[in-house]
């Protein structure tokens, strides 16, 4: 089945043809996806709805499972293909449900891109009792797509991409105290470790999945203004960021750095849909392309520890038991 890339042993870029620039629509172009269906979690804001519109407009049928389904409705307005429906990702109640209603639909499922996710929030628990960054933007990608397990491998070719970031840099994943529980809450370093622990749910993921025809992904997109990821952000981190001025405005030579909403979107597509990763999965992607191994104290790449064997399977193990889900052949 090919190699696997723990330890980054395929972490390395390949001749894709696009760079930082690149769009979702230039990414996708020439791509035919009627027949296929997907399921975009976080679908109706940001990048998240810029794949659903790639996605729909290259004949997929889109799936977006969201928390407030007028807001849904007002955003994804004149995109066709698309069908709306609840979830909320902090409740696991609510994965089951959304996840039991497309099971009985009886349909394959070709694309699962787990994208939404939140950043910037004070500690806050879900009703298990779990930091809410670690459950949204980790735990909740791990139980869906379980429960999912079954029509992904129905797809007979399917691929997840679980959206993750840069901010993985930001920290480690903690075994011993990953709720905060013993430590004192730091709101950057509870999202660093949910998105290194997607790095690692990809990894392992992967390595599991390819028998099935299966293959599994993580993606940065790339530093975006204008989503909705910053809302509950105190001002004063953006500043430090130096994303606002002394009086909260936008310093507008820092916007025009970051990416537009397409070019966030473009990685996510071309993990999606590029024949090029047929028979390559398991790894991190930036800027449309494989990302290199993070060297140093650069916030480029991927770190190692987020592609660690040991890390990955021990993380798998936590995680059934956090859930009470699991995988089923």
């Amino acid at each position: 089945m090919g190699q696997n890339n723990y330890n980054g042993a395929l972490q390395k870029p390949i001749g894709s043809g696009f760079n930082a620039v690149s769009t979702s629509s230039e990414v996708i172009k020439g791509i035919d996806l009627t027949g296929k269906i997907a399921i975009v979690t976080g679908g109706n804001t940001g990048i998240g709805l810029e794949t659903v519109r790639a996605l729909a407009n290259a004949g997929a049928t889109v799936i977006v499972p969201a928390r407030n389904i007028e807001k849904a409705k007002r955003n994804l307005q004149g995109i066709s293909n698309v069908e709306i429906e609840e979830m909320d990702l902090i409740d696991p109640y609510s994965i089951d449900k959304f996840s039991e209603k497309f099971l009985a639909s009886d349909r394959p499922l070709h694309l699962l891109i787990n994208n939404a996710g939140i950043m910037f929030a004070p500690l806050r628990r879900d009703s298990r009792g779990i930091e809410s960054q670690l459950v949204t933007n980790y735990l909740a990608q791990f139980q869906l797509t379980a429960r999912l397990w079954n029509v992904l491998k129905k797809a007979n070719g399917a691929r997840v991409i679980n959206v993750s970031s840069q901010g993985h840099h930001f920290a480690a994943f903690n075994f011993e105290d990953p709720n905060f529980e013993n430590r004192e809450y730091e709101t950057l370093s509870a999202y660093g470790q949910s998105k290194t622990a997607v790095n690692l749910f990809s990894l392992e993921l992967d390595n599991r999945a390819k028998a099935f025809g299966i293959r599994a992904y993580s993606v940065h997109p790339g530093n975006i203004w204008g989503t909705e990821l910053a809302r509950e952000a105190p001002m004063e981190l953006l500043q430090n960021f130096g994303f606002l001025d002394e009086e909260g405005n936008p310093v507008q030579e820092v916007v025009a750095s970051l990416k537009t909403i397409p070019q966030g979107a473009a990685t996510t597509i071309w993990c999606a849909t590029s024949p090029l990763l047929n028979n390559i999965g398991g790894v991190y992607c930036e800027d449309s392309n494989i990302a290199d191994l993070a060297v140093g104290q650069e916030m480029t790449g991927v770190k190692p520890y987020s592609l660690d064997e040991t890390n990955a399977k021990q993380l798998w193990t936590l995680s059934e038991k956090l859930t009470g889900t699991t995988f089923t052949d």
